[in-house]
């Protein structure tokens, strides 16, 4: 999953260096994504500034039977964030790509998801959603399906 060299530093008793947790929110609305890095200095990376700012994620689960999972809260520090929430009906149709890097090595991906973001909400204190992937197996193969509601003349 991660590189030898982050294996090493992560297994390491003395670290002098963690990976950094890239958050990426795309929508049609926003004009350029909204990109934050989970520390307190700003990142460079694939030639996009990545601002520092704290948000807590929970990783996807993985529970047998069921769609993964997780959730994510990012503080409410910027008006970016509440306008494009407010102009975008809650953020409907918005995804979510989280990257680790390594500050050392930021061209390095160690590991990246896109999720769907939804049920987004927000308080005085922070902005929460829940990341998930859309559920394509229990979606119906056509888009029309003969009953006898649509095609009464066929039964």
């Amino acid at each position: 999953m991660f590189t030898p060299e982050t294996n090493k530093k992560i297994n390491s008793v003395s670290n002098d260096e963690m990976p950094l947790l890239l958050l990426e929110i795309n929508h049609e609305d926003l004009p350029s994504p909204v990109r934050v890095v989970n520390d307190n200095q700003d990142v460079t990376f694939e030639s996009n500034l990545y601002q520092a700012l704290a948000f807590r994620a929970a990783l996807p689960d993985d529970v047998p039977q069921k769609l993964p999972r997780a959730r994510l809260a990012v503080d409410n520090v910027g008006k970016e964030l509440v306008s494009w929430l407010e102009l975008s009906d809650g953020g409907q149709g918005a995804t979510c790509r989280m990257i680790q890097i390594m500050r050392s090595d930021p061209a390095t991906i160690e590991w990246e998801i896109t999720m769907d973001l939804s049920n987004l909400s927000m308080t005085m204190l922070e902005v929460t959603g829940e990341l998930s992937f859309d559920d394509l197996l229990n979606k119906p193969g056509v888009s029309l399906q003969y009953r006898p509601s649509v095609a009464p003349g066929l039964f």
